[in-house]
């Protein structure tokens, strides 16, 4: 799968920190309930980590109980799905559509009408607040 921004590892590795790096590229998950974007005040936008695509808004956000930033829905054309059959289970994964990053998974669990969560690695995202 091709991506509109492609970079090397090497290239990736020297604009990342060694854990965005291990999520963003290498589709590592972070421990739940540590993440820094879990709870956040305020109105504002969530961007991709690796390359600043606006994929969610704070009105997209709820508090799913799940130990990760949980969204509704995202901005349309913002995020790729595909199928994960890792860890023993299927679930489906959520890229950035423009550089391929890691962001999370998507689950047909929600609580709203979309009825959608996905649920998103804070190293994965940047929060930038609009007030």
């Amino acid at each position: 799968m091709s991506f509109p921004i492609e970079k090397t590892d090497a290239e990736w590795r020297n604009e990342l920190s060694n854990d965005r790096f291990a999520v963003l590229r290498e589709a590592a998950t972070e421990p739940p309930f540590t993440g820094a974007l879990l709870h956040v005040d305020g109105q504002g936008t969530f961007a991709c980590g690796g390359c600043q695509q606006v994929l969610f808004t704070t009105s997209q956000k709820f508090d799913s109980g799940c130990g990760w930033p949980s969204f509704d829905e995202c901005i349309p054309g913002t995020i790729i799905e595909r199928r994960d059959a890792s860890l023993g289970m299927v679930r489906t994964e959520i890229l950035c559509s423009q550089c391929g990053g890691h962001l999370g998974h998507v689950f047909n669990d929600g609580p709203t009408e979309s009825g959608l969560r996905y649920c998103v690695n804070s190293l994965a995202i940047d929060y930038e607040n609009e007030n």
